[in-house]
C-alpha cells in the first residue's frame, strides 16, 4: 500500500497544500485555500482604522483553510486516511497570535473582537519598528552578547517588538495572553492538542538559544518597567527541534479532516526554512533562493559564524547538526505588484488585454528585450523597508535617473535588478564573513514564473541558478517534515537526511551568467551599494525627514555600519 505526507504551507493570503509520495516526494494532490478575512491592514471588522504600519489576521481562516483543503486532498488522490503517514506544517513568521491557555486566541472571546492585539499580528506588520528599536538600543548600551547572533539588530518583524509594543499600547490584551505564540506552533497545538515551541521559530525569532535560553529578566525590565515580570512566560514552554513528532491528530480534527485519529503531525517551521530540503539542500555551500512576495536567501554552516545586519543563526533551526542562516528581503514581487497596480496606464492594460495575458507578463516581455544598463535607470528595493543589512522599516523605496522618455517596462526592469542587487548586498555579506556559497538553488513563483529575473540572477551573482521544479516547496518540505515525524517504523524516514534524497525536487532549468551582462551589473551594482550606502547608513536622513512630514512621528537613522 502506498504511504503519503501531507504538507501545509500558510501563507500571507492563502494556505497551499501537497500530497506527497514518500517513497519519491511525487505530488499526488495539490490544492489551495484563499483566506476569508485576507490581510487586515486597513481597518478594524468593526471599521475603526487601524494606524500605519499595522498587517493583523483572524486565527480562525487557518483553520478554515484545514478543513478545506485536508478533505480535499483526499478526494483529488482518492486516498485513504490509513495510507497518510504524517502531516507537517510551516507559516509565514514571525506572525504571532495571543491566546488563551487552551489555545484560544483572544479575537475569538467576544469582548475583545474589535481589539487590533487580539488577532494574528501578522510578519510584514511594522509598526512594531519603535519597539524593535528600544530592544537594539538597550542591547547595545548594555552589551547584550546574544546581539551578536541576529547580525546586530532585532527585526520589528519579529516576536518580543512585537509583544512589547502591545505591552505599551494595550495593557488589557497583554495581560489577557497567556501564550505569544508563533502561527505555525499554534496550527500544530490546534491539530494535536499540545503546546509546544520549535526550534525554528524561538531560535530565528524570539531571541532564544538551545544553551542560554532567553535574555536575562533584568533585560526586559530595562525595555519597560513591568515588562520583565511575563515576558518570557508568555513565551511558551516545550521547545522542539525540527522533524519530531510534536504529537498526534486530535479526536476532533481527525473528524474535521478525515485524517486518522493520531497520526503524526512534525513540529512547525518558517515557511521559507521547509523548502530547504524540498530543493535539495541537506548540508553547507548550497544556498536556497526563495523570489515571493518577499525574497530568502537561507543556508546552513557547521561552525556557528555571526553574520552583521542578517537575520541571525539557529542551532538545528533547519537541519540537525548545522546552524541555519538567513538573508531576507522586505519586498519582492509585492513591489512588482504595486507596480502594475498603480503605475500603468490604460494603454497598457488594454494592450494586455487584448493578448490575454497578465501586465507582468506583458511587462516582462517588453523588459526582456532591453539590455542590461539600457533603461538609464537605477533603483533602491526599500518600498517595504530594509530587513537587512540595515534592519530599518523606517526606509523607503526610490528610482534614480527617471526621464520624460521613461517607458513602463524600463522602470519594471529598473525594479527587477533593484531586486536582485539587494539579494547581492545578502550573498556578499555571508561570503565576506567565511560561509560558503557555491551553488544557488531557487524556489517561489517568480522563479518558475519569470525567466527574466531569474537570468538577472545569475548575472548579477555570477553563478548559475538552479531554478527547482517544486510547485509549493515550503509544502513539500512540509510534507517531508511530516514523513520524518512518522519515523522508519511509521513507513517514514528516521531523519531528513534520508528524506531528502528520495523526496526532493528535482531541477528545472539551469540559468548561466552571461559574461557581458555580468560586467554591466558589477558597475551597476557599485552605483546601486552607493545608494544604499549613502541613504541607509547616514549620508542622507531625506526617508525619515519624507517619513515625519507624512506621519508626524519623528524618526532617526540607525545608523549601521557594514
Amino acid at each position: 500500500m502506498k504511504k503519503y505526507s501531507i504538507g501545509i504551507d500558510f501563507g500571507t493570503l492563502s494556505a497551499r497544500a501537497v500530497l506527497a509520495d514518500v517513497s519519491s516526494g511525487e505530488i499526488m494532490a495539490s490544492d489551495t485555500y484563499e483566506y476569508r478575512h485576507g490581510v487586515i491592514e486597513q481597518q478594524m471588522p468593526d471599521g475603526t482604522r487601524l494606524p500605519e504600519g499595522f498587517a493583523l489576521q483572524d486565527p480562525g481562516d487557518y483553520l478554515e483553510a484545514v478543513a478545506a483543503l485536508v478533505p480535499g486532498l483526499f478526494s483529488l488522490a482518492g486516498i485513504s486516511a490509513e495510507q497518510v503517514i504524517g502531516v507537517g506544517t510551516d507559516f509565514t513568521s514571525s506572525t504571532m497570535i495571543p491566546v488563551k491557555k487552551d489555545g484560544t486566541p483572544l479575537c475569538r472571546l467576544e469582548q475583545y473582537k474589535n481589539r487590533p492585539f487580539a488577532y494574528a499580528v501578522l510578519w510584514k506588520h511594522h509598526a512594531s519598528q519603535k519597539a524593535a528599536d528600544q530592544i537594539n538600543e538597550k542591547a547595545e548600551e548594555t552589551g547584550q552578547k546574544w546581539l551578536d547572533r541576529y547580525g546586530g539588530k532585532i527585526s520589528s518583524e519579529w516576536s518580543i517588538p512585537k509583544l512589547l509594543q502591545m505591552y505599551e499600547e494595550d495593557q488589557e490584551i497583554y495581560e489577557q495572553t497567556d501564550v505569544w505564540v508563533e502561527a505555525v506552533d499554534w496550527i500544530v497545538w490546534q491539530l494535536t492538542g499540545i503546546e509546544n515551541h520549535s526550534y525554528s521559530t524561538m531560535e530565528f525569532k524570539a531571541i532564544w538559544d538551545q544553551k542560554e535560553g532567553f535574555p536575562a529578566q533584568e533585560f526586559f525590565r530595562k525595555l519597560a518597567p513591568g515588562f520583565e515580570k511575563e515576558a518570557v512566560k508568555k513565551l511558551g514552554t516545550n521547545f522542539l527541534p525540527q522533524g519530531v513528532k510534536a504529537g498526534g491528530i486530535t479526536p476532533y480534527m481527525a473528524q474535521v479532516t478525515g485524517l486518522k485519529e493520531g497520526t503524526p503531525v512534525s513540529s512547525g517551521i518558517v515557511d521559507a526554512y521547509a523548502c530547504l530540503p524540498a530543493v535539495g539542500i541537506d548540508g553547507p555551500g548550497k544556498m536556497l533562493l526563495i523570489v515571493g512576495t518577499s525574497v530568502c536567501e537561507i543556508l546552513v554552516e557547521p561552525e556557528g559564524k555571526d553574520v552583521p545586519g542578517l537575520c541571525g543563526r539557529a542551532r538545528d533551526g533547519i537541519l540537525p547538526g548545522y546552524y541555519a542562516h538567513e538573508g531576507a528581503q522586505s519586498a519582492g514581487g509585492d513591489i512588482l505588484a504595486w507596480f502594475t497596480k498603480e503605475c500603468c496606464s490604460g494603454e497598457m492594460e488594454r494592450e494586455a488585454e487584448k493578448k490575454k495575458i497578465s501586465l507582468h507578463t506583458l511587462l516582462t516581455e517588453k523588459a526582456a528585450r532591453l539590455r542590461p544598463g539600457e533603461t538609464g535607470l537605477l533603483a533602491l528595493d526599500w518600498w517595504n523597508g530594509n530587513n537587512c543589512l540595515l534592519d530599518d522599516m523606517y526606509l523607503s523605496g526610490m528610482i534614480v535617473g527617471l526621464t520624460l522618455s521613461s517607458k513602463p517596462e524600463e522602470i519594471y526592469r529598473a525594479i527587477m535588478e533593484s531586486i536582485v542587487f539587494g539579494s547581492r548586498v545578502n550573498v556578499e555579506q555571508f561570503q565576506k564573513h567565511g560561509i560558503l556559497v557555491e551553488q544557488i538553488l531557487a524556489a517561489g513563483g517568480i522563479c518558475k514564473k519569470n525567466e527574466l529575473m531569474m537570468q538577472i540572477y545569475a548575472d548579477v551573482l555570477n553563478m548559475p541558478v538552479y531554478v527547482s521544479d517544486a510547485e509549493q516547496g515550503p509544502a513539500l518540505g512540509s510534507a517531508m517534515f511530516g514523513a520524518v515525524a512518522a519515523g522508519k517504523k511509521g513507513g517514514g524516514y528516521d531523519s531528513i537526511y534520508e528524506a531528502v534524497p528520495k523526496m526532493k525536487a528535482p531541477v528545472e532549468k539551469i540559468y548561466d551568467p552571461v559574461p557581458a551582462h555580468v560586467k554591466i551589473y558589477d558597475e551597476l551594482f557599485l552605483e546601486y551599494k552607493k545608494l544604499h550606502d549613502y541613504f541607509g547608513c547616514g549620508g542622507n536622513d531625506v526617508m525619515y525627514r519624507l517619513r515625519h512630514m507624512k506621519t508626524g512621528k519623528c524618526v532617526t537613522n540607525k545608523v549601521s555600519g557594514f
